[in-house]
């Protein structure tokens, strides 16, 4: 392939630049070489550009007229952590230039601007890009000839918690998923061990909720001979058994209190003592958590160990709910079809247009589990090779309400309380949010710093609650 036909494939440059002259002069230098340019005036176009797009790289001044090249680069990282960006300087600031390069900068150009050396920094920027997503791309591959589960989508959200996860593989430290319940917590746990140095390694989950507390730290832990009534022998628990591989503790959050210490004494040494047992047995495990609980939240209440919480949490990923990649669910349908169909020995299904519409409509209070145990009795329904609503026995999230005479006046009414406990709560608070930020917004005239401050929360906090409910950013 030819540098200009790779340049043609390559995502645009997000320029950064407030002089109309100095920006339209280095939009036409890249042009002229093929790549595509979107423009931006200051930080708070740039941040909105990469709130919106997908971009190459990023190339911005130090100094502009809103906000700055610092703002620009912080922007960009949390948009994308292995994004390169290039910042450009006068001659008298390259000081500059040396903290924004530890900041993650790539490079940095003086000015004034050679076009030569720009392009050849461009393309140094991009050609690395290049090359780290084939890495991506080769070891997900590698990954799934191991045997790794396919995550499948194409949502933004879902992109950036798999970039997350490649990055946490490569190393050995601690990480804590987070989700609701069914959106694929343990999924993204056997990515993660197929995409380590570990995946040759056991791979051994254990679920903290659903072991009776007396038996779970044996479960863990193991225990010897004689330790207490029936222990006819010795038994190794889940983290000698995970021996130079991969633990996975599912709802972590439902810990014991009993059993943290012994858990966080286990993460930070690496060594703990089987019941019974009189000498401490040493471990190689890297350990993966999930849960479906707001630990913070326990922590506040004095139901978790602090100390724990912060060492589960030193690499947290947040898995997104299935309601908020809704244009993922025909993906996720059409790969459960073909799925379930091999296993019962079917020719592969259609789904029809009315079928289609109603999975899209439907919120998915189950998450990715629900919709994989509809369409498996959707596929052991049909009798023919195309899947209708019938099928998908959906119909039930349009159950009225128990009649009242005043049903339709009452607020609750309105409100989805499918689900369990903690997912209904969650939907509730989740729309007082939005329409408490929809009024602050409101009442601040639009003014986003004005509007964190009416509602007494921090600028950057204010900036993820306005991402998170779908609001321009």
């Amino acid at each position: 392939m030819s540098a200009r036909s790779r340049r043609s494939v390559d995502p645009p440059v997000l320029l950064v630049e407030d002089k109309d002259s100095l920006r339209a002069m280095l939009r036409l230098a890249l042009e002229a070489q093929g790549h595509t340019v979107v423009e931006a005036r200051d930080q708070p176009e740039a941040a909105a550009a990469l709130q919106t797009a997908q971009f190459g790289m990023v190339l911005t001044d130090l100094r502009l007229t809103v906000g700055d090249g610092f703002g620009v680069l912080r922007a960009a990282k949390d948009a994308e952590p292995e994004l390169p960006v290039i910042v450009m300087t006068a001659f008298g600031s390259i000081q500059d230039a040396v903290a924004a390069m530890k900041e993650g900068a790539l490079d940095f150009l003086a000015k004034p601007v050679d076009p030569d050396h720009l392009l050849l920094m461009v393309e140094r920027a991009l050609a690395q890009r290049r090359l780290a997503t084939e890495n991506i791309l080769l070891k997900e591959e590698l990954a799934q000839r191991r045997g790794a589960p396919q995550i499948v989508g194409q949502d933004a959200a879902l992109k950036h918690v798999t970039l997350q996860l490649h990055r946490a593989a490569a190393t050995d430290i601690t990480v804590l998923l987070e989700g609701e319940s069914g959106t694929g917590k343990e999924l993204f746990a056997r990515a993660l061990h197929a995409l380590s140095p570990r995946a040759d390694g056991p791979f051994v989950a254990i679920n903290c909720a659903a072991i009776p507390e007396n038996l779970l730290e044996t479960e863990l832990f193991g225990h010897e001979k004689g330790a207490f009534t029936g222990a006819a022998g010795r038994k190794l628990g889940k983290f000698e058994l995970a021996h130079r591989g991969t633990l996975f503790l599912d709802e972590i959050g439902d810990l014991p209190l009993g059993l943290q210490a012994k858990i966080l004494r286990a993460l930070e040494e690496k060594r703990f003592d089987r019941v019974g047992g009189t000498m401490p047995v040493q471990v190689d495990v890297r350990v993966v958590a999930a849960t479906n609980r707001n630990l913070k939240a326990a922590v506040a209440a004095h139901q978790y160990r602090e100390d724990l919480y912060f060492r589960l949490s030193v690499f947290p990923i947040t898995i997104p709910p299935l309601r908020d990649r809704a244009a993922d669910i025909p993906m996720l349908a059409k790969y459960f079809i073909e799925r379930f169909c091999r296993d019962v020995n079917k020719m592969t299904m259609g789904l029809s247009p009315a079928a289609a519409e109603e999975l899209s409509a439907y919120p998915w209070p189950g998450n990715v589990r629900e919709l994989q145990n509809c369409i498996e009795r959707a596929v052991i329904l049909t009798e023919g090779d195309t899947i209708h609503p019938r099928h998908l026995h959906l119909s039930f999230r349009e159950a009225p309400a128990a009649a009242s005479t005043d049903a339709d006046d009452s607020p609750w009414s309105k409100i989805n309380l499918s689900g369990t406990l903690a997912e209904a709560s969650r939907r509730v608070i989740a729309e007082v949010e939005r329409r408490k930020i929809e009024q602050a917004l409101k009442e601040a005239a639009g003014n986003r710093g004005r509007a964190a401050e009416i509602l007494q929360v921090g600028f950057k906090s204010f900036l993820g609650k306005l991402k998170e409910h779908g609001f321009e950013s």
